[in-house]
């Protein structure tokens, strides 16, 4: 049995800092696991939280751009 928690993209957009739409390029592009209950995409908040960790301790940090 999985341990794993599955959070909302809406909820792992408010974790990660992330905007939705680079949570959903992340599922699309296999950064990050996540399923499909239903009809709603659900983040694995383990797999996020070590992609954020991998990204900073590269660098290569990434999300919301600010619009100047």
């Amino acid at each position: 049995m999985s341990t794993d928690e599955w959070i909302t993209v809406s909820e792992a957009s408010k974790v990660s800092g992330y905007n939705e739409e680079y949570i959903t390029h992340l599922i699309r592009y296999g950064k990050i696991k996540a399923k499909k209950f239903s009809i709603v995409w659900q983040v694995s908040r383990a797999s996020l939280l070590a992609y954020i960790e991998r990204t900073e301790r590269l660098g290569n940090k990434r999300g919301p751009k600010s619009k100047l």
